[in-house]
């Protein structure tokens, strides 16, 4: 018997979510997804900016999380684009500096994501759960 369904939402949803043991190839998967998100949402000048923050995001979690583990989010906003990267590890990340108005060699990768982004900042996971939410969004129009 033939029945009416509802029909599934057209083209890419409102977000994206997944969990991944990054590696050394995990940014440019992350990247085609991003950005086959960013022009499904008709954001395309966003695709630069957004793209190299994720980038420097896997780049501290493979360099700094023990075994890789962690869990991307991207979200439409009604500004543009938040993208989020959740790691189960302690420590707070900062923007390091020597002190002679340079950046040291930790912490440029988050320099690059301040300069690329509208906002980014650091979500403390809420007790007993161990971790963080390191997150950045992009605003359409502003790049």
């Amino acid at each position: 018997m033939n029945h009416v369904t509802e029909l599934p939402e057209q083209g890419l949803g409102a977000h994206y979510a997944l969990g991944l043991t990054a590696g050394d190839h995990s940014a440019r998967h992350l990247r085609r997804i991003l950005r086959a998100h960013l022009a499904a949402w008709e954001m395309l000048d966003l695709v630069d900016a957004a793209c190299l923050a994720l980038t420097e995001l896997i780049a501290n979690v493979v360099r700094h999380v023990p075994g890789g583990r962690c869990a991307v989010r991207v979200v439409r906003t009604p500004a543009g684009v938040r993208v989020e990267v959740g790691v189960g590890h302690p420590g707070i990340p900062v923007v390091a500096t020597t002190g002679r108005d340079e950046p040291a060699e930790d912490g440029r990768g988050l320099l690059i994501v301040s300069t690329v982004t509208a906002r980014w900042g650091v979500t403390p996971n809420p007790p007993p759960v161990p971790g963080k939410v390191i997150w950045f969004e992009c605003d359409a129009g502003r790049v």
